[in-house]
């Protein structure tokens, strides 16, 4: 494994009342970007959930922690939210690497959660990870490359490539849910399907899914939901599709989004209440 070069710079800039915070590490010579979110009643005697929240294509981690806002929820459920920042990329916007170049963002990610992890009461069972676009197919690509650390993943108009199935290697279970759009002309629905076969079938999942047609409660966004459920995976683990007919490329629920969103669902709200239902080990079931 490549020896990575790790540096981390002691004086992190705060931005908003002692809960976010910038900061920085440098990785074999490059100094990677990230802003943590710590909520208000995080003690340190009491272990915290971690969600990554990576941005999309041409993305930064500012934009992503308004686009897709946990930040409310992290206040009432004690979660820490890590936001890192992507590099640019040959024809010069921000990405994360799939596989495709030699850039070490896996050795950033692994990194960064054993920074956080080092600072903050994580619960290691309890670690996240979620992402817009690039960010969603990023997603994927942990759940392939950091099994071992990401209990689930959750991607917003992000899909995981052919390329990506080929090379994965899950340890256990995963709990996988996606959110994506019908009129996405960014990452075309049709894009997605394999994906979720993959893990329906990975997890061992019912072939035949559990459909729940969301109520329409915004008529003006033209947009309808529905909430496509394999379930009885291993471990009790489901894969999941919130199918938005005639969303677009899209963060639903986010009124910083283009047109297109859809507004019957909060996909962050969406995402923590599949997230909180495992940890790595699957299913949590009721004490």
């Amino acid at each position: 494994m490549k020896k990575l070069l790790l540096i981390l710079l002691c004086l992190p800039m705060i931005v908003f009342g002692q809960q976010t915070i910038n900061d920085s590490m440098q990785i074999n010579g490059i100094y990677r970007n990230f802003i943590t979110y710590v909520p208000s009643i995080y003690k340190s005697s009491q272990p915290s959930p971690l969600i990554f929240n990576l941005h999309g294509r041409t993305g930064s981690a500012w934009g992503q922690m308004w686009k897709g806002d946990f930040r409310k929820i992290a206040d009432t459920a004690n979660v820490i939210i890590v936001h890192p920042q992507g590099l640019i990329d040959n024809a010069g916007v921000t990405h994360w690497n799939l596989g495709h170049s030699n850039i070490d963002d896996i050795g950033f990610l692994n990194s960064l959660y054993s920074y956080i992890a080092s600072i903050y009461n994580i619960n290691l069972d309890k670690v996240y990870s979620t992402g817009m676009s690039n960010g969603g197919y990023m997603s994927y690509y942990l759940a392939c490359n950091m099994s071992d650390k990401i209990a689930a993943i959750a991607s917003v108009a992000g899909s995981m490539g052919s390329f990506m199935q080929l090379n994965c290697n899950p340890t256990h279970p995963t709990p996988v849910m996606e959110i994506h759009g019908t009129a996405d002309v960014i990452v075309p629905f049709n894009n997605i399907l394999k994906g979720i076969e993959y893990w329906r079938n990975y997890n061992n999942c019912n072939l035949i899914a559990d459909t729940t047609f969301i109520k329409d409660i915004n008529l003006g966004d033209l947009s309808s939901v529905k909430h496509i459920v394999y379930n009885n995976g291993d471990n009790g683990v489901t894969t999941e599709l919130f199918k938005i007919i005639n969303g677009g490329h899209t963060w639903p629920g986010n009124n910083r989004s283009k047109r297109l969103t859809n507004y019957d669902i909060n996909a962050s709200l969406e995402i923590w209440k599949f997230f909180s239902k495992y940890d790595i080990n699957g299913l949590i079931k009721p004490q």
